[in-house]
């Protein structure tokens, strides 16, 4: 407890010019023995108490005399946050409190008893409360042999309240205890028996010392019929252990278990003879241990551990057998992995078989995806002609055979959710709902009900009946989160416990809900340049990108020009009924176009010219200016030669945050893309007169 503590109420003070007289009005009307003296800024001058008044009296003073005539000076002072014991070890009456050399309070003798009183008050307290919380009966006696604990348990055992025990002598509320004897010998007695209305006891008594000396004694009580039952269950035990080995060791098949860390706690007969491994190789060691000692080539207890299903496989040992192994978890009330139980046979003679099959099975696969390919490459709505975009397309249809979460990274328009769509397509989860959102285009404030759903009444406004989430949703399918980049941190804490945990709860919910979803994120901005600058979470970063899949620019693949406009001039003659060409040239000026925004830039280009133009071949298309080098152009423009190196500077940073404005259209996402913080554009956006919208 600090000093800060004990200051309570009012502290009354004297100034220099009041007289001996006014302090003793003070002290008389107030009811105190001193007061502090301090000047008209609060700074402590001195103490006077009644012992400077008392010596006033006895040296016939004058009592109109100013008090500083009789003030203490050399005063011990303390602080705020001191601790109360250190002023205890003071020894004086009252202690002025300084702050800042200025007076805030006073502490007082009274003051400490006061708050040792509390602390003391409190302590009983708490101790009666763990004392009445125990299971076990526990009476204690001072030196007269009186009780003065007597806790609930006592009260069920001996048949007697409290009130009525505490106070009265032992021997009057358990004739038969023998707790009286300790008073006397001073040692402890552990498993005494005693007797109390028909019913036997176990006591553990002990004395209590103070100083070496013998001031009471307490003693612990269980009736023993409970301990019989214990003892009673632990046979029970013992005998069902001991049936259960001898059932495991009459099995034909082996039978090897470990614990829920893979510990080895015993095999049986038949595993060895199985296998030719003996128990005392095995035993007490681990399954990472004995993979690792080369004494099987894998464990399927170890796969068990990871998966938390059961778990068939082949194993081969050191012996130079093979065995079929089907590992099985077994778990405890509380869900907690406990046991993995091992069926093991003997498949030497059938390896051979199962290697054909294996083989046969790896060609199944291998032909599976050459068609999968195959139908990616041939299908109308994707077009894949350059080497890059080949490897890209390769990649995701081996990621659909995993559930990792996957990454897509590039710029604007490059094609990301249509990466996003083959991966669910061509994945285990193929046949159950992809759920898309981009996070850039819901406001913040609706983005959590969109992605974890809220209940009925949640918040003004909300449904009744409440709204499942896209988590929801998609459970059993895919969930494809555009624009991660654009996820306030507030959210990106949600979602990494989502991650983590499995269960989203819903706004206002109280109950988790659990939801399988394969994630598939996407953004066009550097997500770990955002983790560096803290706009972006670390650990939400790496439980995102576990498989991370870049698609490359338009610019990068220019072979594939020509296929996507004419891809694209045939879905707009379909749609409006166009018979249009496009001209040698027009296909020149496309491949001579670096595509700042990429395929969905040139899906646009396409649209425009079949719909702008008059005739049906098309010869000119219009491409829009190198937004790079105008915004250079602009900034440079308003320079002059009489300028200083300051002025030039402002000028162009002001030129480049309005061109930036204007294309982002808020300071939030300005901010991100000059790679600032938006309190930096707000600020140099009043600096320079530049007017904001948000």
């Amino acid at each position: 407890m600090k000093v800060s503590d004990l200051i309570n109420g009012e502290t009354f003070v004297l100034t220099p010019d009041q007289t001996l007289k006014e302090a003793a009005e003070l002290f008389l009307e107030k009811h105190i023995d001193g007061a502090p003296i301090v000047d008209p800024d609060g700074r402590l001058l001195g103490l006077v108490s009644k012992s400077n008044l008392y010596r006033a009296i006895v040296e016939e003073e004058d009592f109109n005399q100013p008090v500083t005539n009789y003030m203490h000076t050399d005063l011990i002072t303390t602080g705020m946050d001191e601790n109360m014991d250190n002023v205890k070890k003071l020894e004086v009456g009252r202690v002025p409190v300084v702050e800042d050399d200025k007076l805030v309070g006073m502490v007082t003798q009274s003051d400490l008893i006061a708050a040792y009183t509390r602390i003391l008050d409190d302590l009983t307290q708490k101790l009666n409360t763990v004392i009445d919380s125990a299971y076990n009966a526990i009476v204690s006696i001072d030196q007269e042999g009186i009780i003065t604990i007597f806790n609930s348990p006592a009260e069920k055992m001996f048949g007697i309240k409290k009130e009525a025990a505490l106070g009265k002598p032992f021997r009057e509320v358990v004739p038969h205890g023998d707790l009286l004897q300790i008073l006397k010998r001073g040692d402890i007695q552990t498993g005494q028996r005693f007797s109390h209305n028909n019913r036997t006891f176990l006591s553990n008594r002990s004395p209590i010392m103070v100083d070496g000396k013998v001031t009471g004694a307490v003693a612990v009580v269980q009736e023993i019929a409970e301990l019989q039952s214990v003892l009673d269950e632990l046979e029970y035990i013992k005998q069902l252990k001991t049936e259960t080995d001898a059932i495991i060791d009459s099995s034909f098949d082996g039978i090897y278990v470990t614990d829920g860390s893979g510990k080895t706690l015993m095999i049986n007969e038949a595993y060895s003879r199985i296998t030719g491994i003996k128990t005392s190789e095995v035993m007490g060691r681990t399954m990472h241990q004995l993979v690792e000692a080369g004494v099987f080539d894998r464990s399927a207890t170890l796969m068990v551990m990871e998966h938390k299903k059961p778990i068939t496989t082949t194993q081969e040992v050191k012996t130079g057998k093979t065995v079929l192994v089907t590992g099985n978890p077994i778990y405890d009330e509380r869900g907690n992995l406990f046991r993995v139980v091992t069926n093991v046979r003997d498949i030497t003679e059938l390896n051979s078989l199962k290697q054909e099959v294996d083989e046969a099975q790896r060609w199944s696969r291998h032909y599976k995806e050459q068609l999968k390919k195959m139908k990616i490459q041939d299908c109308n709505k994707y077009v894949i002609k350059s080497k890059k975009s080949k490897e890209l397309i390769d990649l995701v249809m081996r990621l659909g055979h995993v559930d990792s979460t996957v990454l897509v990274q590039g710029e604007s328009g490059v094609g990301k959710e249509m990466v996003a769509d083959i991966l669910h397509k061509n994945s285990i989860r193929k046949d159950k709902p992809l759920i898309r959102i981009n996070c850039g285009a819901i406001p913040d404030n609706l983005l959590e009900s969109e992605l974890f759903g809220y209940e009925s009444g949640s918040f003004t406004g909300a449904k009744k009946g409440g709204k499942i989430g896209i988590f929801e949703m998609a459970s059993g399918g895919s969930l494809f989160l555009d624009e991660i980049g654009e996820l306030p941190l507030t959210l990106q804490v949600k979602l990494l416990r989502v991650i983590q945990e499995r269960e989203i709860t819903r706004i206002g919910g109280n109950h988790p809900v659990s939801v399988d979803v394969r994630l598939i994120a996407a953004t066009n901005r550097d997500l770990w340049q955002m983790v560096v600058e803290n706009r972006f979470r670390k650990d939400l970063f790496y439980r995102l990108n576990v498989v991370p899949v870049v698609v490359v620019p338009l610019r990068e693949r220019k072979e594939e020009i020509p296929a996507l406009a004419n891809h694209f001039l045939a879905v707009f003659n379909q749609k409006y009924a166009f018979q249009k060409v496009f001209d040698e040239s027009v296909m020149l000026s496309l491949m001579d176009y670096d595509w700042p925004g990429n395929v969905r830039e040139l899906e646009n280009v396409i649209e425009r010219a079949i719909v702008t133009s008059s005739e049906t071949v098309i010869r000119e298309i219009k491409l829009p200016n190198d937004r790079s080098h105008k915004i250079q152009n602009e900034l440079w423009m308003d320079l002059s030669e009489g300028m200083n190196l300051k002025e030039a500077m402002e000028r162009v940073e002001k030129r480049f945050i309005q061109q930036y404005l204007q294309r982002c259209g808020s300071t939030r996402k300005t901010a991100a893309a000059l790679g600032v913080s938006q309190p930096t554009i707000v600020r140099k956006a009043a600096r320079y007169g530049i007017c904001l919208k948000d």
